[in-house]
């Protein structure tokens, strides 16, 4: 298991994923991109034209395909039965859809698993997502939650999905944030007030005075 292990929890588009890409860097740490695995078995499940409510289904999709994650120049490569998916991943259908892989359990279950295989595997990890401290790596050495108001969290995703040649109407899309924030329970917390860069600082100083600790 890796001898530093930071999770980061918090809300659909509270800027998780692109704080532990950053403090990964800073922390010469490869990031564990549990939203990609998610993602993945999305793909595979509506490229084989599965029902992406059936858990059984989804399930068998999850176990008789070969899903592969590394980390490549700080970026988790996704590859599906030897084809790289990387990109096909962040479809808007595919992010849809996403979220029955996450509320069904027995995905859940198989993919910590994977989870921890990766953390075995490297030195550092920073890793984020829904339950990442409390079930996949309880013992991680430090854990953090990061939330922001709602319309912020709707800019970002806008903005993210802008960038990638799509459009879509910012008050659809934070109507999708909170729904999601629904199905996730979100638990309460202050808004962020803080910028990016300011946040990864912040974060940084806290794990560079954290000890570390045994992850066996």
């Amino acid at each position: 298991m890796a001898t530093l292990i930071v999770t980061i929890d918090g809300p659909a588009a509270s800027g998780k994923s692109t704080v532990a890409r950053l403090l990964a860097e800073k922390l010469g740490a490869s990031f564990l991109d549990t939203g990609a695995m998610y993602r993945a078995v999305t793909l595979a499940a509506l490229k084989a034209r599965a029902d992406i409510t059936d858990q059984d289904q989804l399930l068998s999709i999850l176990t008789n395909s070969d899903f592969e994650f590394a980390v490549k120049e700080g970026k988790m490569i996704v590859s599906i039965d030897g084809v790289d998916v990387t990109e096909q991943i962040r479809d808007p259908k595919v992010t849809a859809n996403a979220r029955n892989i996450a509320s069904a359990q027995k995905l859940r279950e198989k993919l910590v698993h994977m989870q921890r295989q990766f953390a075995a595997r490297e030195e550092k990890i920073i890793t984020e997502g829904r339950d990442q401290g409390t079930v996949a790596f309880p013992n991680a050495n430090i854990k953090f939650y990061l939330t922001a108001d709602t319309l912020e969290r709707a800019r970002r995703r806008q903005a993210e999905l802008q960038a990638k040649g799509s459009s879509e109407n910012l008050e659809k899309i934070k109507m999708a944030i909170e729904e999601r924030d629904k199905s996730d329970q979100a638990r309460a917390a202050g808004p962020l007030n803080l910028t990016i860069e300011e946040v990864v600082e912040k974060l940084l100083y806290r794990v560079e005075q954290c000890p570390k600790k045994d992850q066996r």
